[in-house]
């Protein structure tokens, strides 16, 4: 517990281990609940679980090249279905990308496009305002109001604040948190370990009134 790092990995652990509001069942909400119900230990359980792979995935994205991250949130954009059923997506992340890693174009002409800048960046290395500027300044020489910036690590305070006063369309930030969260609720980069299933009466068949 004196390496820094070990240190910040646990609390990350601890801070995915809180369950969502959308993520509580809702037996949870119930005065009196039986804590100690199957169904409640389980998804306790695999939520922990899960918590220590997708901390385990956000480091492996930070120890990727930058190229690799910028492919990977384009895999995880059109897994979301941006793109639709007739869309493409194009990788553009290099040397003089104006500042935009990737496109994708969400239906067959390229009428409506979302722009995407990647950020593989190291924990304490922050996203700050200025990246969110020369964003919505490649935005706006795109002629494009769309845009999703995406990072390994976080966003400070000012760079969410200038992407929400951003008034002449909508920039989608993602943080390594919930970057990691995204890739495991669609299914990227990861796969299913193991699934255990749980058995209940079935009262149809014991519905004897027809007899």
């Amino acid at each position: 517990m004196e390496w820094p790092k070990w240190v910040a990995y646990q609390e990350e652990i601890s801070t995915r281990k809180k369950p969502q509001d959308s993520e509580l069942p809702a037996s949870i909400s119930t005065i009196g609940v039986d804590v100690d119900e199957p169904e409640e230990i389980m998804a306790n359980k695999s939520r922990d679980f899960n918590s220590l792979v997708e901390t385990n995935l956000r480091r492996r994205l930070q120890e990727s090249s930058p190229a690799f991250f910028e492919k990977a949130v384009l895999e995880l954009l059109w897994a979301m279905g941006y793109g639709g059923a007739h869309g493409s997506k194009e990788h553009l992340g290099q040397s003089g990308d104006g500042g935009i890693d990737g496109v994708i174009r969400q239906d067959t002409l390229g009428l409506s496009k979302v722009y995407v800048q990647a950020k593989r960046y190291s924990d304490g290395n922050n996203v700050g305002s200025g990246e969110i500027r020369n964003f919505i300044g490649a935005l706006d020489s795109k002629g494009s109001n769309q845009g999703v910036f995406i990072t390994s690590s976080k966003f400070a305070p000012a760079a969410t604040t200038t992407a929400n006063n951003y008034r002449h369309g909508t920039i989608v930030l993602i943080d390594g948190i919930e970057l990691t969260r995204l890739m495991l609720a669609y299914g990227v980069a990861v796969q299913t370990h193991r699934i255990y299933t749980l058995y209940e009466i079935d009262e149809d068949f014991f519905d004897d009134s027809d007899t």
